[in-house]
């Protein structure tokens, strides 16, 4: 059973090897899945796209923005269905591509549909930022990064805050009243402390 360092390094390393323009053994072009790869008319400009993944805890996050055209967007159905199948061909890289750099298979599942933004530039074209998480099959001893941490303030942290639980006397708060031993500061004089006018 590999390590967690050994399953975020090959994960990193899979997703390292997806940049623009890389090629495979036999020197041909490799294949993602990602709009770029498709051919492009020579009117046509290229098309920007691309991916990139975080790791929160046990979950991958999978990133992918891409320049889209209003067109695409206004069709909701095929728009949505396209992503999601952009994630799932993003997915099915990394574990092929983790699999020849480490040896050993890669479990992602899912976990709910996709997280999508789209932004406008101009009247014609938006951007589209859209990201999924993945169980990562494995990592059984790492801690979710959504769980809240059950660390304790130390009792010495505790008593200098004041945190004493006597809130009779309004303690609980860094101050003279949650500390006796501090001094009233005598270069402050307030109205009590001034002399009577004549």
């Amino acid at each position: 059973m590999a390590s967690v360092t050994e399953i975020v390094r090959g994960i990193s390393q899979a997703a390292a090897n997806a940049y623009d323009g890389a090629l495979d053994e036999n020197g041909d072009p490799v294949k993602i899945g990602l709009r770029r790869e498709e051919d492009v008319a020579i009117t046509d400009r290229r098309v920007i796209d691309g991916f990139k993944v975080a790791f929160h805890g046990p979950t991958l996050c999978v990133k992918y923005h891409s320049e889209i055209s209003l067109k695409e967007v206004h069709d909701k159905n095929n728009f949505e269905t396209d992503i999601e199948s952009r994630f799932g061909d993003i997915a099915k890289f990394l574990r092929k591509e983790y699999k020849s750099v480490t040896g050993n298979s890669l479990s992602l599942t899912a976990e709910g549909d996709s997280d999508i933004l789209v932004q406008t530039i101009s009247n014609t074209r938006s951007w589209v930022q859209a990201q999924k998480y993945y169980k990562i099959g494995g990592l059984n001893e790492v801690e979710d990064a959504k769980q809240e941490s059950e660390e304790d303030l130390d009792s010495s942290v505790k008593k200098w805050l004041g945190l004493n639980g006597n809130k009779s006397r309004n303690q609980g708060f860094i101050g003279r009243d949650s500390y006796s031993g501090a001094k009233k500061p005598s270069n402050v004089k307030g109205k009590r402390d001034e002399e009577p006018r004549t």
